[in-house]
């Protein structure tokens, strides 16, 4: 079975490093050109751009935080690329230190929601312009894909911020499929249990605290990035031509989610 991206254009967020990575190079090998976007990862980025080479991907700086910078990114893919076919917004913030709901501080709340909800708002508002502008020539017009979490289906103590924003993405991806479905863009998410990234190395370092997330893990280990980036592709493919508004659970059995 071929899992082919030929001639399509994809903008991967979080692309430098962890599932976005992952996801950047098997949409390049699959035939796709991509423009992922990096905060402070310049070396890890422009190593993966001379690795896949220019005429398939490109870098760009950017920091999704709000509302203001999602227009640029999409402009600059279609600016290199000429069109956008598909958006996977994997970006995200997950506050490391527990913080009671009693404790936790005005600032952490917004800033959370500013990067895991507002800007992915954003980002799919001006991708979905494009794609509807772009039109419907064959096939599908577009793809989104939303990295979610188990978070976002079952909670999380002492990280509402982060489950909360998580939690909305599930909501968007529900509504959003029924909505634009008209249009032939489709509307999916991946949620991941807890994968082996730079955001989850702290907690997972940690003896105490990586045993207790290996306890609720049926197949007995983390996932890696490259576990993860395979499904957001297959959603994007042909092959996923009947799926719209699914949550697709990659978790190795942690949150059963019919």
């Amino acid at each position: 079975m071929n899992l082919s991206l030929s001639g399509k254009v994809a903008l991967i967020t979080g692309g430098s490093r962890g599932i976005g990575r992952a996801a950047v190079r098997m949409f390049v090998a699959a035939g796709a050109r991509v423009l992922f976007n990096y905060e402070k990862a310049k070396a890890p980025a422009e190593q993966l751009v001379q690795e896949l080479g220019a005429d398939h991907c490109r870098a760009m700086a950017c920091s999704l935080s709000g509302t203001e910078t999602a227009e640029k990114l999409v402009a600059a893919t279609v600016e290199r690329f000429g069109r956008l076919d598909i958006l996977i917004v994997n970006h995200g913030v997950w506050p490391p230190q527990d913080a009671p709901i009693d404790q936790m501080s005005d600032a952490q709340w917004s800033s959370t929601m500013a990067i895991n909800l507002d800007s992915v708002f954003a980002l799919v508002k001006h991708s979905v312009a494009r794609m509807k502008k772009q039109g419907r020539a064959s096939g599908a017009a577009g793809h989104v894909v939303l990295v979610s979490s188990t978070a976002g289906q079952r909670g999380e103590a002492f990280h509402c911020d982060y489950a909360a924003s998580k939690g909305a993405l599930i909501s968007m991806v529900k509504g959003l499929s029924s909505e634009l479905a008209v249009d032939g863009i489709y509307v999916n998410c991946v949620a991941p249990g807890w994968v082996a990234t730079d955001m989850s190395a702290p907690a997972l370092a940690d003896p105490k605290t990586r045993d207790a997330v290996l306890g609720k893990i049926p197949l007995g280990r983390v996932g890696t990035p490259e576990e993860l980036a395979a499904p957001i592709l297959f959603l994007c493919t042909p092959h996923a031509g009947f799926i719209t508004g699914e949550i697709l659970n990659v978790n190795g059995g942690a949150v059963l989610v019919g």
